[in-house]
């Protein structure tokens, strides 16, 4: 039986010590995201160039994206939370190098290293639900996970804006501690999911294994036309909200002259937007058992929002836009993943979780590397394409939804 906890329902799993799992990635989202609302302040304070913003996140994403695979297969066999305290004190340590850095090529270097332990750390966030969940909770399972790291990651803003007001680099600091507390934590509070024993494979295969191409093509076993145009659709909705993501918070410092403690209130307002939308049409959404038809209606709200960005000129009813968009973009999230949960169950979920990561870190390199260089040109250029690729995503949601539809009559057929 499902418990209740905040208003939030968890979903029933096997000595799995979830609500503890929850509360240190609760932390551990927050933390990652406290250097974001600071990142434009740093670029400025050095001198770096405008595309900088764009450019150090996605050379993070590049190297999440290359591992996240290799990420979720080694957690068969170390298990999520070997793999959390790994990864947590490596991302730590990727962060004090971001502190440290001056040059532009410094700070490339700084977010790469961190990018290879990044990804791992998301991968087992949602092979360990899956790997201790039952099956009827695996997609509430995954629902609560996307909303604590959409809330979480709202509230990380807040506290980094208010550190930033102190100073800066103070966010960064706080940052790199606070990962590390939590990679300590993971490994003490969660149950062990291990799948199989790092003894059964032999070093060639190993190191087979831990080849990227190598893991992208273990894929192949799973990947289906459905799962394509999901994946596909995942991809680009993810390259146009970091996209816009990346360029809002550089956008209000350069064009507003906000400072970080604003972008943070701002960002802790959409938290609580986002717990509430949740909590309420999320959760509403997936009881009624037809999320794909459900989730073309929330494409199609985050396409015409994202009009609405590039058209409003005005603080206020900009700020507005961006509230609306966000809101139902967090919404999306725990959607999908849910799809993807419920549909790739099995002995490939490892994979098919690795393989969720991989396609968002795609979308968030060329988003925000678009974004970092067409920002030069044009202050707007980032929302425009990030229209764009939601535009795309509403259709092969669309085309997926249909897709389901079909092979549901034919299976009552």
């Amino acid at each position: 039986m499902d418990s209740e906890k905040g208003g939030v329902v968890l979903p029933q799993l096997r000595g799995s010590r979830l609500p503890a799992f929850f509360s240190v990635m609760f932390v551990f989202n927050m933390a990652a995201n406290f250097v974001h609302p600071v990142t434009p302040s740093i670029i400025q304070t050095l001198g770096l160039s405008d595309y900088m913003f764009g450019l150090a996140l996605a050379s993070q994403m590049f190297v999440n994206f290359l591992l996240s695979p290799f990420w979720g297969r080694l957690n068969d066999y170390i298990s999520s939370r070997r793999t959390l305290l790994i990864c947590g004190l490596g991302y730590a340590l990727g962060q004090v190098f971001f502190a440290l850095s001056r040059s532009e090529l410094q700070f490339v270097l700084a977010r790469m290293f961190a990018g290879a332990f990044v990804g791992g750390a998301y991968v087992s966030f949602l092979t360990y639900v899956v790997n201790v969940s039952d099956k009827p909770a695996v997609g509430r399972g995954m629902a609560i996970t996307a909303t604590v790291q959409s809330v979480s990651s709202s509230f990380g803003y807040f506290i980094g804006g208010m550190l930033g007001e102190i100073d800066v680099f103070l966010s960064v600091w706080v940052q790199a501690a606070t990962l590390a507390a939590c990679a300590f934590a993971f490994f003490l509070l969660m149950a062990d999911d291990t799948q199989e024993s790092l003894a059964s494979i032999d070093a060639r295969s190993l190191t087979r294994q831990c080849n990227p191409f190598s893991a992208f093509l273990a894929c192949r076993h799973f990947m289906t036309r459905m799962f394509a145009v999901l994946f596909l659709m995942y991809g680009l909705s993810n390259l146009g909200y970091i996209a816009f993501d990346q360029c809002f918070n550089y956008y209000i410092r350069d064009q507003f002259g906000l400072s970080s403690g604003y972008n943070g209130i701002i960002k802790a307002v959409l938290g609580i937007i986002s717990l509430a939308a949740n909590s309420t049409i999320c959760m509403w959404i997936l009881r009624r058992k037809d999320t794909p038809r459900y989730m073309v209606g929330v494409m199609f709200i985050c396409t015409i929002s994202m009009a609405g960005v590039i058209l409003l000129e005005s603080l206020v009813p900009f700020i507005i836009a961006n509230v609306l968009f966000l809101a139902f973009y967090f919404i999306s999230t725990p959607l999908f993943q849910s799809m993807v949960a419920e549909s790739g169950r099995g002995g490939d979920s490892n994979l098919i979780m690795g393989m969720t990561n991989a396609v968002k870190s795609l979308g968030n390199i060329f988003g925000a590397l678009f974004a970092g260089f067409i920002y030069e040109i044009n202050a707007r250029l980032p929302f425009v394409f990030g229209f764009i690729a939601f535009a795309a995503a509403s259709a092969l949601m669309t085309a997926y939804w249909r897709m389901e539809r079909n092979r549901q009559a034919d299976r009552g057929a």
